[in-house]
């Protein structure tokens, strides 16, 4: 408002200088509020390096990711510099992208998601970003986000290698599925010292293995907590679920589960000296993955005994022909432990409190929170947490360790 008033008053010089700052400064631009020290004013700036008619910032901060209507930057004046302001607390980690000449459309309803989308920017202003690397079995491209991290936000202390910490072998495979007639890639870690002559290791398996491999760092995380005597050896599955197939196979799909007891885990006690004990042994994913995890474990808890979930998109609802459940509710799962009899299983849980922004179907925050509820109601062991971030690896990288703290940390049980 300052950089405004200093144009209106004819002080042509005054864009130059701020952008100057800039340079300088790196953005988004961070303000604190008088009299509200847990908040922050937050502001995204845009340089137009050419005409357009608007650009958007693609952020979790306004509790609509698909409404990009509400995204749009305000342009000062006639310049190059467009602009938006959010108030934010204190602890938010996130990512964002800008998307100059956005068509504004509901990003729902949209039916050239791939041309949109190639046209999304990382901030050039902002050296903090964070990269998914290519995937070429599934097509993936390179895709970089911008990082809003500010002061409060959790330190992440286990995802960066740290000197003389030893490093565990990462080995992938690929394993045909006569269950579900497909193939997919599956990265498996082993810790350092790794031998067939010691006590069974315990067993950790996650779903949409790629994203655990490649873009959280998994090992590293795994690596970290070992050295620190924080978690015992384990030997860790990453799962892949093809991308042609992800939404039905994680949907509380019964055929995934026979592919996950009749397949997957005899190959793993074939191939590696792992626990048959369920109390020693956690199934996990993040979003979709979540969901069936926790699917997993319901259905065969003497296979499964713990249950970590980021994220677990448990809005479900039941619309194959292989649901009995014919109400087409949504938070299916949560209905099925509700009326189930308690099995052995504990749970990790958590969410972003960004994650707020379905309508239809419910949002990941409420129906993690109801599913919460439901676990302890029925004397479910539950670590439940709740993060200031929204539905992205940024976040789920650090609550990974929190989870296998929670679950099989020295000292959990």
């Amino acid at each position: 408002m300052a950089l405004q008033n200093e144009l209106e008053s004819g002080n042509a010089d005054a864009l130059a200088i701020f952008w100057r700052e800039i340079d300088k400064l790196g953005a988004p631009l961070v303000e604190s509020i008088e009299r509200d020290s847990d908040y922050s004013w937050v502001t995204f700036l845009w340089r137009a390096e050419k005409d357009i008619k608007n650009v958007i910032v693609l952020s979790q901060l306004d509790g609509s990711f698909f409404y990009v209507a509400d995204k749009t930057l305000t342009r000062m004046l006639d310049t190059d510099l467009w602009y938006k302001t959010y108030r934010v607390r204190n602890d938010v980690r996130t990512t964002y992208r800008f998307s100059e000449d956005d068509s504004l459309v509901h990003l729902g309803e949209d039916n050239d998601q791939e041309k949109r989308r190639a046209n999304w920017r990382h901030d050039p202003l902002n050296p903090r970003t964070f990269v998914f690397p290519p995937d070429q079995d599934n097509q993936g491209k390179q895709v970089i986000d911008s990082v809003l991290e500010l002061p409060a936000a959790p330190p992440q202390l286990w995802i960066l290698p740290k000197p003389g910490v030893p490093a565990g072998q990462v080995k992938e495979f690929r394993l045909r599925s006569e269950i579900l007639d497909n193939e997919r890639r599956v990265w498996v870690h082993t810790p350092p010292g790794y031998t067939s002559a010691s006590q069974a290791y315990g067993l950790l398996i996650l779903f949409d293995g790629h994203a655990y491999a490649k873009v959280i760092p998994t090992p590293t995380i795994l690596d970290n907590l070992l050295a620190a005597n924080l978690i015992p050896p384990l030997v860790t599955i990453m799962v892949e679920t093809p991308e042609q197939t992800r939404y039905q196979e994680l949907g509380c799909y019964p055929p995934f589960n026979e592919f996950l007891v009749q397949e997957l885990v005899p190959w793993i006690r074939q191939q590696y000296h792992v626990t048959s004990d369920p109390s020693h042994t956690v199934v996990g994913g993040l979003s979709r993955g979540g969901l069936a995890a926790a699917f997993a474990g319901l259905r065969h808890p003497h296979i499964f005994g713990k249950v970590l979930s980021q994220s677990g998109a448990f809005w479900w609802r039941a619309k194959g022909a292989h649901a009995k459940d014919s109400s087409q509710e949504f938070e299916w799962l949560t209905r099925q432990f509700a009326v189930s009899e308690k099995q052995p299983l504990s749970f990790y849980l958590d969410v972003g409190l960004l994650e707020d922004w379905f309508e239809t179907p419910p949002s990941i925050l409420l129906t993690n929170r109801h599913m919460r509820n439901v676990l302890l109601a029925k004397g479910y062991p539950v670590h439940y947490a709740e993060f200031n971030g929204g539905h992205e690896s940024l976040c789920w990288r650090g609550t990974l360790a929190d989870g296998l703290l929670a679950l099989v940390g020295r000292g959990s049980e």
